[in-house]
């Protein structure tokens, strides 16, 4: 049976999603996502500390998002019609009452999946002033990845979150998985 609007706008209210998005993820989406959000929390009675947080940790993960969707060698082609593009990804933002939730997912190599398990593994592994180390160890190393940064985005965010990062992938075939991040930012 399909899911009717109806359906799944009563899945979003339920799930208490103030936005969500699917396509390809581009600079000005982006501009547009945080104009959005931050008229949005305006609105919401939020402490100033946990609007700017929730902010941050957004514009960190949607960055991280659009910057690492990994480049295919043939940016035009696409999987069947059931699974969509390739550079195609999806992220929400949800509201509960004592933490928000940032969800984002893309399609990545398999070959990077133990890369990128490993990297959360040992972040979600450190306390808060190991954490705040590691950035600066890594931000010194003076190594930057082919994407520009230094590997600092998932540290930012779960320093931004102050929480351990959720996470999954997906195999879609031997070609593509599919990454999931969750991350949560209780309220102050």
């Amino acid at each position: 049976m399909a899911t009717t609007t109806f359906d799944l706008y009563n899945l979003m209210e339920r799930d208490n999603v103030l936005l969500a998005f699917k396509g390809t993820v581009t600079s000005d989406l982006l501009s547009s996502v945080f104009q959005i959000m931050e008229s949005k929390m305006v609105d919401l009675n939020d402490s100033p500390a946990t609007k700017k947080k929730v902010f941050n940790v957004l514009v960190e993960c949607l960055q991280n998002l659009y910057h690492h969707i990994d480049d295919f060698d043939n940016e035009n082609t696409i999987f069947d019609t059931s699974t969509g593009d390739k550079k195609s990804a999806i992220f929400s933002i949800s509201r509960h009452e004592d933490y928000y939730n940032i969800v984002t997912g893309n399609f990545i190599y398999p070959k990077n999946v133990d890369e990128i398990t490993s990297k959360i593994t040992h972040i979600n592994s450190l306390d808060r002033d190991q954490l705040k180390a590691y950035y600066k160890e890594v931000l010194g190393n003076g190594k930057l990845s082919e994407k520009g940064g230094g590997g600092l985005g998932l540290i930012d965010i779960a320093k931004k979150s102050r929480n351990k990062l959720g996470y999954s992938f997906k195999e879609i075939d031997k070609d593509y998985s599919f990454f999931t991040l969750i991350v949560k930012i209780l309220k102050k």
